[in-house]
């Protein structure tokens, strides 16, 4: 079955969320002329302004916080490129229909498995240590700390149209896309390419169950 890559301990199970499922920018804001480390910083402050914003925090807003966040992860994360990467030789296999349907369900196991960890944000800092460009791609390298435990985290990013995208986030030298590869490799090997797109299916289903089960 699909699992979760889990980082270090608990505080990175709740920064997983927080600071690498949603780094992330207001819909439609894309800054000319922004350099990678830039869209990254600014994506994480506004993230922790809305996990902050007391007013979200009310039990019958409690949807529309989930809302849009969920919404607001779309506009910094690249879930074709991702979906792509992650799934390797098989990606140039597969015609126009089918790579819309994986990546949709690629998007919704992302956006399902770190939906609830985002609210498991509890004031973690984030240093920003160095930026490594070439032509269109950017790795921005940070230091996730609480405490006495830091994690590194690392975000390769794409620009596409002058807006800086997620395709990649490196967790404490794990990368995520890789992850997501030996996985679906396996799975495919074993039992072919429609197997793997029932169980993200399942998966899927699975994680709305649970939300529809929650009081």
């Amino acid at each position: 079955p699909i699992s979760i890559m889990k980082g270090r301990g608990g505080m990175a199970r709740g920064v997983l969320g927080a600071l690498i499922g949603c780094a992330l920018v207001w819909p439609g804001t894309a800054w000319s002329g922004e350099t990678a480390t830039e869209a990254i910083k600014r994506s994480i402050d506004t993230l922790i302004k809305v996990l902050s914003d007391e007013a979200l925090k009310k039990p019958d807003r409690v949807t529309e916080r989930r809302r849009q966040m969920e919404k607001i992860v779309g506009e910094r994360f690249s879930y074709e490129e991702m979906a792509k990467r992650s799934l390797g030789a098989q990606w140039a296999k597969m015609d126009d229909k089918q790579k819309t349907e994986f990546v949709d369900l690629f998007m919704r196991l992302l956006t399902n498995s770190y939906a609830d960890k985002i609210e498991g944000y509890s004031g973690e800092q984030v240093h920003y240590l160095n930026e490594r460009k070439e032509e269109d791609y950017a790795e921005v390298r940070t230091k996730i700390a609480s405490g006495k435990t830091e994690i590194p985290l690392d975000y390769r990013l794409l620009n596409k149209s002058g807006d800086w995208r997620i395709y990649d986030v490196v967790i404490d030298g794990v990368s995520l896309v890789k992850n997501y590869r030996s996985q679906f490799d396996k799975i495919i090997r074993t039992s072919g390419y429609d197997d793997l797109v029932k169980q993200l299916r399942d998966k899927s289903d699975q994680f709305v169950k649970v939300k529809a089960d929650k009081p």
